[in-house]
């Protein structure tokens, strides 16, 4: 297993992941309930946090706007202006028996802590373990990981867009709930499910 080129990753077809009917958005009780539902029955789940942008220098980031988590079939995201989502995210991120999968969270797992008052517990950072797999000198990202273990490209065209923007648009519903997603595949694919 190695990191591939970013030629070879431009050439792979995009990473399809969950399509928008399997993304549930958390606003309230009723969709609080039904994530939960889902998530507290599984063993890992993937992982990820979007943070709006800094625009002007000096200015300090308010911290993750969004926390997503995703099962191999549905993906879940939590914005933390509704206190509702930040209490469920919170429960799942805070519950041992569920691992959180996903790519460089030494700095998710510190703004959440810092910012958002949120402990997180058994992770595993896939930077780390498919660096150790390949044998490389630096961490893998997301878009590597993807490459190498799922054969696909992963979009990360909404990645620098207004995360602070609500209500989210569909490229912004996907691009989070993909990262997350990718990630417990990526897993699942390591351990060889």
């Amino acid at each position: 297993m190695q990191r591939p080129s970013k030629e070879t990753i431009n050439q792979l077809p995009p990473y399809e992941g969950l399509a928008l009917a399997d993304i549930l958005i958390i606003e309230n009780e009723q969709d609080a309930a039904q994530a939960l539902d889902v998530l507290r029955q599984q063993v890992s789940v993937g992982y990820d946090t979007e943070s709006k942008p800094i625009f002007r220098k000096g200015e300090v980031s308010p911290g993750p706007t969004l926390i997503q988590l995703a099962t191999p079939s549905q993906g879940f995201l939590f914005p933390t202006r509704f206190p509702v989502a930040l209490e469920a995210a919170a429960e799942i991120l805070a519950n041992p028996k569920i691992q959180k999968v996903g790519f460089g969270l030494k700095d998710d797992n510190r703004e959440l802590r810092g910012k958002l008052g949120i402990s997180i517990v058994n992770t595993e950072d896939l930077s780390m373990t498919l660096k150790r797999l390949s044998g490389e000198k630096n961490a893998i990202g997301a878009r590597a990981g993807v490459a190498m273990v799922l054969n696909a490209r992963l979009g990360k065209g909404a990645q620098k867009s207004n995360w602070g923007a609500y209500p989210l648009s569909e490229s912004q519903i996907l691009y989070a709930a993909n990262d997350a997603h990718s990630a417990i595949c990526i897993q699942q694919e390591i351990k060889g499910h």
